[in-house]
């Protein structure tokens, strides 16, 4: 009887180690060769229409240098290769979509990726929101230091014959490649951020998804800050400032003018704010101006005299110390 229960025992303790270690063994060769052990990288992972795009394989628990890959797009055989680990294609049209398989043959078993190619495009345009240029500039309002920039995502994601609403999707943007959680959401189209004073530029970016999460379209931009700078133009009390010519370094008056100045890309965008503070000096003397307009200066000759003087004008926001322009020019009389 000891000798029959004994046996019984040594044949189940065998049976348990068979089941638990074989068990163990089959589990992991299955995993080994599973879809979840290959690695995937898609470069761009989102790319714009007819764009080049490069898929690579890897894998931590498989050689794959020694396996038979088969490349398929939209069903159609692509290439095929022992090893062959990389392979490119361009992206459909705007709206379009392919479909990329890939076979891996292993030893255990054949296994399957698949994954749709769908190219899409997002513009980004900002603006620095609170920058100073004159009028009837043609150019654009760029930031200084410390300045409060807006950008805005303008997504175009075809589905079918339809665009998807830019209102509906949800945005994530990074700012210098930092996620901004609190200006990322459903519908935030635009992004709202002070740049650095410290550094010359911002990198933004992001990524707009469509409600259900199957298209999202992905962009970034550099944004370069400039310093502030003066330029003076000539005033005629009739027919008002001449913004077409600004005033050389080296200007001759023959009689009285005004000189009007213009500090491009200084915040606040509105010269008549307290904040801007306009200091004008004469031959290292300062001037003061009458009057609420401290941005335009009477030029008055000495009758009889002849010479040059120097005009000097600085101008500073209180606020912030890196907001600040100044600009000299010889006035010959």
């Amino acid at each position: 009887m000891y000798f029959r229960v004994s046996y019984v025992l040594v044949l189940s303790t065998a049976l348990f180690f068979f089941l638990v270690l074989g068990g163990y063994f089959f589990t992991d060769s299955v995993l080994a060769v599973s879809p979840s052990s290959i690695g995937v990288s898609i470069v761009p992972p989102i790319p714009e229409p007819l764009e080049n795009v490069n898929i690579t394989l890897s894998s931590y628990a498989n050689n794959l240098d020694i396996v038979l890959i088969s490349w398929f797009v939209d069903g159609k055989s692509a290439a095929s290769g022992t090893g062959r680990k990389s392979f490119s294609l361009k992206a459909p049209a705007a709206g379009g979509e392919t479909l990329v398989l890939v076979k891996i043959d292993f030893p255990e078993g054949e296994i399957e990726l698949r994954f749709p190619v769908r190219p899409s495009n997002t513009l980004l345009l900002w603006q620095a929101i609170d920058s100073y240029v004159p009028p009837f500039y043609r150019g654009k309002a760029l930031p200084s230091p410390d300045s409060r920039i807006k950008v805005v995502a303008m997504p175009e994601i075809k589905i079918g014959s339809g665009i998807a609403n830019a209102s509906d999707m949800a945005y994530s943007w990074k700012l210098d490649y930092t996620n901004d959680q609190a200006g990322s959401g459903y519908g935030k189209s635009f992004f709202i951020f002070n740049n650095d004073f410290l550094e010359k530029s911002n990198t933004v970016s992001v990524v707009a998804t469509t409600a259900d999460q199957k298209y999202s379209s992905e962009a970034s931009t550099v944004i370069t800050t400039a310093n502030p700078k003066i330029l003076f133009y000539k005033r005629d009390p009739k027919t008002g400032t001449n913004w077409d010519f600004s005033i050389p370094n080296n200007y001759r008056i023959l009689g009285e003018e005004l000189l009007q100045a213009a500090p491009y890309f200084i915040a606040p965008k509105d010269t008549r704010n307290p904040r801007l503070v306009w200091s004008w000096s004469v031959n290292g003397s300062g001037v003061s101006i009458p009057g609420f307009k401290k941005n335009v200066v009477p030029l008055i000759p000495t009758p009889g005299l002849s010479g040059t003087s120097k005009l000097r004008l600085t101008i500073e926001n209180s606020d912030k110390i890196f907001q600040s322009a100044d600009k000299e020019i010889n006035i010959e009389f």
